[in-house]
């Protein structure tokens, strides 16, 4: 029989795995069964009720959260000379073109997010085979390709981030840390709910959000009732 580390035993005295507790209750109990030295990312996951290989069940997009990540994004922006200083005045950390592209090639990936422009998406292909794995490769819908590199970047340093959901139907996305409040980690977990309930494909049949789990780096996962969410009653 496996052994039961101190710490889980702890955690379990404290909530019932087999429960389903609502968001804010949920928000509260992570907070107390983390047990990491470090500051632990706040994990949300989402089983949906979707068909990924559809085109049309595809669930992909953007949320702003209201309290950031709490991490500091490291952006790259890839643009034409003339936007390269709009682009470091809203704090990208790295910004050019063909240098950086170069350096793609060779295998750097030491950034979170590309931000690029229409005009230079063309360059970008031959990345994809170092990018697309990584989920770093540039997108519309992600707002990451825009003629507005300044704002992008602003937007994703505040706290946007970009999720879709994988080809077993589960939305995985970070929303925030284990040092956020109670309320802050309820507020993003909310948000991004929120935006993906908007997002149903209309093709999609039967239960949209089968279940979702609130978690943190290295802590067992909190079962969320589904009828606590606003949208979610029926």
């Amino acid at each position: 029989m496996a052994r039961i580390s101190k710490k889980r035993k702890e955690a379990l005295e404290k909530y019932d795995p087999s429960k389903e507790y609502s968001l804010s209750e949920a928000a509260e109990i992570l907070k107390e069964i983390s047990y990491t030295k470090f500051d632990a990312s706040v994990d949300l996951d989402i089983r949906l009720g979707v068909d990924p290989r559809k085109a049309d069940q595809m669930v992909r997009g953007v949320v702003a959260l209201p309290h950031g990540t709490g991490k500091d994004v490291k952006v790259l922006v890839l643009c034409t000379p003339d936007k390269e200083q709009e682009a470091k005045d809203a704090g990208a950390d790295h910004v050019g073109l063909d240098d950086y592209i170069s350096k793609i090639e060779k295998g750097w990936t030491d950034i979170d997010v590309i931000i690029t422009m229409p005009a230079v998406m063309a360059k970008l292909g031959r990345l994809g085979r170092v990018l697309g794995p990584r989920g770093l490769m540039p997108n519309p819908k992600a707002g990451t390709v825009t003629p507005n590199v300044g704002e992008a970047v602003k937007d994703v340093k505040a706290g946007k981030i970009d999720f879709k959901v994988d080809k077993t139907g589960i939305v995985h996305a970070g929303v925030g840390k284990v040092s956020f409040s109670a309320e802050q980690i309820l507020g993003n977990a909310n948000e991004l709910i929120q935006t993906i309930i908007k997002l149903k494909p209309s093709s999609a049949k039967g239960t949209y959000m089968k279940g979702i789990t609130l978690s943190s780096t290295m802590s067992p996962g909190i079962k969320i009732d589904r009828t606590s969410i606003k949208g979610l009653q029926s």
